[in-house]
């Protein structure tokens, strides 16, 4: 969030304002089925639509906020899982952090391909650190035997991407997690 004046930190309120904004936006993009109402996320987060557009003067803006956030969420918590979990319980968890990030874009979907388009979203990079989160938990595995050696982590990442372009709109719930069990027992040595 760019602040008021340069070298000026930006308010403790302005930050929350913009906090709850995006979490808001988070809750409504993964719900909805259709466009999201700007007014909506204000109102919900308890602010007015002028300091909605303050802090994002467009859609696009608040889309590719919240965008940044959840992929910054899904990056960070590898490490934290790997923490609490052995690494094939953590690669697990992690893939459906991961499906439930990728749940949230559908309803940013044609947002997110003009950003994409625009280049204002790098989608290279956005791949590069979700490759090195699953490299973070593939290695762990390995050195605790409970991983399979030598599995590229960029095949893994493009297996996951198959798996969520297949069981989108998929008329039973379920699928999705019985293909990233299936994956998972598959990375097992």
């Amino acid at each position: 969030m760019p602040s008021p004046e340069p070298g000026r930190p930006v308010r403790s309120d302005a930050r929350r304002n913009r906090d709850k904004l995006v979490a808001v936006a988070r809750a409504a993009f993964a719900t909805a089925d259709g466009t999201v109402a700007l007014e909506a996320v204000a109102r919900e987060a308890g602010v007015g639509i002028g300091t909605l557009y303050r802090h994002f003067p467009t859609r696009e803006a608040l889309v590719e906020a919240v965008y940044a956030a959840e992929l910054d969420d899904v990056t960070a918590g590898a490490p934290a899982l790997l923490e609490r979990l052995p690494p094939e319980q953590a690669l697990r968890a992690w893939m459906d952090r991961y499906a439930a990030f990728v749940a949230t874009k559908r309803g940013m979907a044609d947002v997110l391909r003009a950003g994409v388009a625009s280049g204002r979203i790098a989608t290279p990079v956005t791949r590069q650190r979700i490759t090195a989160a699953i490299g973070s938990i593939l290695d762990a595995g390995v050195q605790a035997g409970t991983l399979r050696a030598g599995t590229d982590p960029e095949d893994v990442t493009l297996l996951l991407l198959g798996t969520f372009l297949s069981t989108a709109g998929e008329p039973d719930p379920e699928r999705t997690g019985r293909m990233l069990d299936l994956i998972a027992d598959a990375l097992r040595p």
